[in-house]
């Protein structure tokens, strides 16, 4: 696995990471063994970088990471975030959608401790703010950022879905190593200012969602075919004539990806390593073999012309529906 860098001073991590959302939360049932045979293989795969948040399964998938892996900590860079919670109780429960953003001081000191709690783990790697809530100064919420990292339980530092202008605002607080934003053959606002603002400041671009929310794998996703509590249902692209339209868009990269001898994922993957060296996809997955499956699109080298062809066939702007909900999209750009 070749590998990319996390910001300027940051670790060398593997050029396609993991997210891990999906085997706690948000896409149907979980499957704790198969769950820790991925993260396992992952490892082994030389994938080094996991993606977690407190938010995930209010806090569930950073105990699956902690009691997993815990005896590999030293294999693995690990990236989880804070700032989402509902009912003033803590991370945002499934039972309980998310109320609000919460990236006050006092709640980065709490939220970091209880991570590392749930973690069993000394330090976090990297550590993102979540969403932000514009109604806090960026100033404020890195700075207390920031005495984590000098207080020794964080290495770096994140931040997500933000604007370009927060994220000069908060570098200029303490480096920043990596910007997480959705990016994918169907979600590319962050070629309008964000990647150039990356390469200015030498940030990592952490690319989630990068295959679609699985629209681009080739497994079939219209509503009645997702499990009754898998959150896409509610999704704008995957409803209606959004969905019938983006489905059209995903069948022209899965016959392109035919060509090519590859999966629609692969080819959204490696679309993606292509687009620059500073950006680093976190597919995630609860399967080994969808993992397997990801890893393998390091590996696919596309020409100019083929890069052509399939940001031909998935103009941006025939992209349909929004990302989120209303109130998700109020989240996003502070």
């Amino acid at each position: 696995m070749n590998q990319r860098q996390l910001g300027a001073s940051g670790p060398a991590v593997s050029a396609i990471a993991l997210g891990c959302m999906g085997m706690s939360h948000a896409y149907g049932v979980r499957d704790d063994d198969e769950s820790a045979r991925t993260l396992h293989r992952a490892l082994d795969l030389g994938v080094n970088l996991l993606d977690t948040a407190d938010v995930y399964g209010a806090g569930d998938n950073e105990r699956l990471i902690g009691r997993v892996l815990g005896g590999r900590r030293d294999e693995f860079i690990l990236a989880t975030k804070f700032g989402l919670r509902s009912s003033g109780d803590g991370p945002a429960r499934s039972d309980a959608p998310t109320s609000y953003v919460d990236t006050s001081p006092e709640w980065v000191r709490e939220a970091c401790d209880a991570s590392l709690t749930r973690l069993g783990m000394d330090t976090i790697d990297l550590y993102y703010a979540h969403r932000r809530n514009p109604a806090v100064p960026i100033e404020d919420t890195v700075g207390a950022m920031a005495e984590l990292v000098a207080a020794g339980k964080v290495r770096h530092l994140g931040l997500s879905e933000v604007s370009v202008d927060t994220l000069r605002a908060a570098h200029a607080v303490h480096p920043i190593a990596a910007v997480q934003m959705e990016y994918s053959l169907f979600t590319r606002d962050v070629e309008d200012g964000m990647l150039q603002a990356c390469r200015e400041l030498g940030v990592a671009l952490v690319a989630y969602s990068p295959v679609g929310r699985g629209m681009l794998t080739g497994t079939p996703l219209t509503p009645d075919q997702l499990a009754a509590d898998d959150f896409r249902r509610g999704l704008p692209r995957f409803s209606g004539a959004n969905l019938d339209t983006n489905l059209r868009l995903a069948d022209a990269v899965r016959a392109l990806a035919d060509e090519l001898g590859a999966t629609g994922a692969q080819v959204a993957l490696a679309w993606l390593l292509a687009q620059d060296e500073l950006v680093i996809p976190i597919p995630g997955t609860k399967r080994v073999k969808y993992l397997e499956e990801n890893v393998a699109a390091e590996g696919i080298s596309l020409s100019a012309r083929q890069l052509a062809r399939i940001g031909e066939v998935v103009p941006r702007e025939l992209v349909s529906g929004d990302r989120y909900g209303g109130k998700g999209m109020q989240m996003l750009g502070n």
